[in-house]
């Protein structure tokens, strides 16, 4: 695996920049929000005054959860490889909303427990799911590492062909299950404070759930500021994968959109394990889950979209692309101040 510990901060310099340059236009300073803030923060990451998001790749991680004997979701992993296989083909939910904005969809098998041998589903499977975390650990050390390598070597092929921002998107039953348990560690909380319904429970579901994820923290017992510990005893494959591919974006300067729950946990984790790494680790929505706001805040980030989003799959993350868009337009387009000769406004404290 690359070394991480060589991952450097984005150029505050650019970020000055853009800022500048929005400054500059006819408009009340700030006034475009959080969208002004994404695209100084792009133009940082990608270190130039012309930032560009022209070509975008939503990176699918798939895997199936041992957890899910313990009857913590609505339907069984079986649902995992048909969802990939929709996912690869183009039929998904994923595929409906990035089509419209002209976004590439990659799906990538990291663990799924049905062998999948689809033409464009890219292969990277590790093992046939993780083991019942509620037992004991979710993965072994080696697994972990090569899930992580995997996000990493996903980054590293698409700096290679071009790619300019990046979503980090999942498929896997029984993944809330798995995150809610990583999120009780990390955010110090009770099982019940942070686990929800996910894709949808009954009220004896969600206790099942809860349960379990007490369990799996007890058994497991990980230490709280040891984030590959907490990855490897209670992660999944396809959020070891997505942290990686954090990392990697990081590592190779592409910027990395964070989908919803699942892709939020793996975005706290990767900058656990590199603080650098938040430079380049973009939030676009806060889910409906319980812990998302709390990982939100963990992360210092602020989310653009609040919209009760929980379908998952990066597609609220894909979302996040077309008021990008929108703040690049007014970037590149619009009048400026000394065009109109129109006096700047002045920034009120």
């Amino acid at each position: 695996m690359r070394r991480i510990d060589l991952i450097e901060n984005s150029d505050s310099f650019f970020y000055k920049k853009a800022k500048e340059h929005f400054d500059s236009i006819a408009k009340p300073i700030g006034s475009f929000g959080l969208l002004e803030d994404t695209v100084c923060r792009i133009a940082a990451v990608q270190r130039t005054e012309c930032p560009e998001i022209k070509k975008r790749t939503a990176v699918i991680m798939c895997a199936d959860h041992g957890v899910v004997e313990e009857g913590v979701t609505q339907c069984g992993s079986e649902v995992t490889a048909k969802c990939a296989e929709a996912i690869a083909e183009g039929r998904s939910n994923i595929n409906a909303v990035a089509g419209v904005f002209d976004t590439e969809v990659l799906a990538a098998d990291v663990g799924i427990a049905e062998e999948c041998s689809h033409s464009k589903l890219l292969n990277r499977r590790i093992a046939p799911g993780t083991k019942n975390m509620t037992k004991g650990a979710a993965m072994t050390e080696e697994q972990l590492k090569a899930a992580l390598t995997a996000g990493m070597d996903i980054a590293k092929e698409q700096s290679e062909k071009g790619t300019q921002i990046l979503i980090a998107g999942e498929m896997g039953i029984g993944n809330t299950t798995s995150a809610s348990a990583m999120s009780s560690v990390i955010l110090n909380k009770d099982a019940e404070t942070v686990t929800g319904r996910g894709a949808g429970l009954s009220t004896e579901g969600l206790k099942r759930k809860i349960e379990a994820v007490r369990q799996a923290v007890r058994i497991n017992s990980p230490e709280k500021n040891k984030p590959l510990d907490i990855l490897r005893t209670l992660g999944g494959f396809e959020t070891a994968a997505m942290t990686g591919l954090f990392l990697g974006g990081a590592y190779y300067h592409i910027p990395v959109i964070a989908d919803g729950f699942i892709s939020l946990t793996a975005a706290v984790v990767a900058v656990m394990i590199n603080e650098k790494c938040c430079d380049y680790i973009f939030a676009s929505h806060c889910s409906d889950e319980p812990a998302a706001k709390m990982l939100l805040e963990r992360l210092g980030a602020k989310a653009v979209i609040y919209g009760g989003l929980r379908l998952g799959e990066g597609t609220g993350g894909v979302l996040l692309l077309p008021l990008i868009d929108g703040a690049l337009a007014l970037y590149y387009n619009s009048h400026r101040f000394e065009d109109i000769s129109m006096e700047r406004y002045v920034e009120l404290e």
